[in-house]
């Protein structure tokens, strides 16, 4: 695989937007679509890449293009799935899938993206690999193992999952009657003594059972991912780091390490504790901190996004560099409308590095995650959200299915809907209306240079449901507000939020609202707010403005997006 000779130019990597595509998935309803078979990636036809060209998307996210393990499914046959395939997230090698068309189909998708301006994704999967992956065999001392069983119930009476003569792989029975959950499996090479490799775990659920946990402590395993990595960026421009967190020193050390006396620690290495020092001395450095300068040197047009959670967005950005960085606060405190929560978030991040919005990852739902339809509604509370999400600095994600309304959460192990679905014309209209032309014209939003955060003030209290912002190119000024909540809101707009002032970058600053609108102090001068997509004009005299302040009215979940205009 090789990238386009064309590379990225210009605030690229600000601008962009990206939709997901589990792609198994993605290509059966595209057959249905289109009403003819479309099996592999160079067969999907052109006038859908320009759809989603033509409705603002600049980068398109392969779920699910990797080889997968052949004993993940194996193990899902002997779980009676019989229409389950591999997880997406067991992976076998990072080649495409020979089913999909493998290199020479990826390269036509390729090219046919490029030519309408979108650039391709995929997804890495550092933290574990498939069980039966090719280093189980050829290296088994790059996952975490035990000589013997961590517990001594643990049985493995069951059938062999690997498919090379190397070794052997065989589950926990617990598994399979659902009786339990082994941390390990058991693996007996050819040639040697049997060992007990860890399943993938992030400690927070079941393990996976259909993977092998890597070892960050061994120093060749660190090399071999980050080369992995490298090799993957020189033919993909935006790369997503699956479970980017487990891998941070501190997570890692608690979940596979732990100090003696440790907490939540992975169930069966409560015995295998170790001190701060000998850790430091094996795993020195935060692994991401290295991919991240080996990916300035090699492949310095390559972005990566971390998934990561446990409230370590800002350590990902500030410590280590991350390009871009999940944002689940946007989603899960707009969907339960703690809306103070979510602006007091906003706040601390403007009073210390405003520029760090523009390095999140936003978004209402992830293939992780329900549908958006199921979180937000699919009437005005979804629209206004879904507005926040094309205005807001940062990279706005949208899963698959959610431009069409589309309900089902698709797993990472099949290969078709598992309920009829059509698209919704009514979501697809209110996208195409009013998101649309908002994500056309992303660079309008995507700098916070001159972002500015307000309070609402009715009956003289901050009213915390209703978040106003403003954002400018330099030129362009644009007004968001909306009201998270089921009750009406009236009040008015005075001043800004305290945040760090851009020019100087220490001093904290807030504007009044006129100020921060970019209105040059003139008794004469009229603001007139347009809605992007609506008939809705409001005008209002700068003097009414200076003295009493920005008055908006909002019904339960209204939102709106203004063009700002002084005359």
């Amino acid at each position: 695989m090789d990238k386009p000779t064309q590379l990225p130019t210009g605030d690229w990597q600000r601008n962009l937007i990206l939709t997901a595509r589990n792609v198994p998935v993605w290509l059966y309803q595209l057959s249905q679509k289109y009403g003819q078979k479309i099996r592999t990636l160079d067969q999907i036809p052109e006038a859908e890449i320009a759809l989603l060209s033509e409705r603002g998307f600049t980068s398109l996210w392969l779920v699910g293009l990797w080889q997968r393990s052949p004993a993940s499914r194996k193990i899902k046959r002997l779980y009676g799935r019989e229409e389950a395939v591999a997880s997406a997230y067991s992976i076998y090698a990072y080649r495409p899938a020979e089913d999909l068309g493998g290199e020479k189909a990826l390269a036509e998708l390729r090219r046919k993206a490029n030519a309408h301006g979108i650039y391709l994704a995929c997804d890495m999967v550092p933290n574990h690999t498939g069980l039966d992956a090719p280093w189980v065999y050829s290296h088994p001392e790059r996952y975490i193992h035990l000589s013997q069983s961590p517990l001594a119930n643990f049985s493995f009476n069951s059938p062999n999952l690997s498919q090379n003569p190397a070794g052997a792989i065989y589950l926990e029975e617990g598994y399979y009657n659902q009786t339990g959950a082994a941390e390990v499996f058991k693996y007996v090479p050819q040639n040697g003594p049997e060992m007990y490799i860890y399943h993938g775990n992030d400690g927070t659920s079941m393990p996976w059972n259909d993977t092998a946990q890597l070892n960050y402590l061994n120093p060749e395993t660190r090399q071999a991912v980050l080369q992995e990595i490298l090799q993957v960026a020189r033919d993909f421009h935006i790369i997503r780091l699956d479970a980017a967190m487990t891998l941070v020193r501190e997570h890692f050390k608690r979940l596979w390490f732990p100090s003696p006396g440790g907490e939540k620690f992975i169930p069966t290495r409560g015995s295998v504790t170790m001190s701060d020092a000998e850790f430091d001395k094996l795993m020195p450095d935060e692994f991401w901190a290295e991919v991240i300068q080996a990916i300035q040197q090699e492949a310095p047009q390559t972005l990566l996004i971390a998934e990561a959670f446990w409230l370590m967005e800002k350590y990902f950005i500030n410590e280590i560099g991350m390009h871009r960085v999940y944002n689940s606060a946007f989603m899960h405190q707009l969907r339960d409308e703690d809306n103070a929560k979510f602006r007091t978030y906003l706040k601390e991040i403007l009073q210390s590095s405003p520029a760090m919005l523009e390095r999140f990852v936003n978004f209402l739902t992830t293939p992780d995650e329900k549908s958006a339809i199921v979180q937000f509604g699919k009437s005005e509370k979804y629209l206004g959200a879904c507005r926040l999400l094309a205005c807001m600095p940062g990279l706005p994600l949208f899963g698959h299915g959610q431009w069409e309304g589309l309900s089902e959460h698709y797993g990472m192990d099949i290969a078709c809907p598992t309920q009829p679905e059509e698209a919704n014309p009514q979501l697809v209209a209110l996208h195409n209306r009013h998101i649309q032309p908002l994500l056309q014209q992303r660079s309008l939003f995507s700098y916070t240079g001159h972002f500015r955060l307000y309070d609402f003030l009715q009956d003289d209290a901050v009213n915390e449901n209703v978040l106003i912002f403003s954002t400018s190119d330099g030129q362009s000024c644009s007004l968001v507000a909306f009201n998270n909540t089921s009750l009406p809101a009236g009040g008015r707009v005075m001043r800004t939020v305290p945040q760090l002032c851009p020019q100087d970058n220490s001093t904290i600053e807030s504007l009044p609202v006129w100020k921060a609108l970019q209105c040059d102090e003139n008794a004469a001068a009229q603001l007139t707010l347009t809605d992007f997509t609506q008939s809705d004009r409001l005008t209002f005299s700068f003097s009414d403005i200076q003295n009493n302040g920005l008055p908006l009215e909002l019904s339960p979940y209204e939102s709106h997006v203004f063009k700002v205009e002084w005359k």
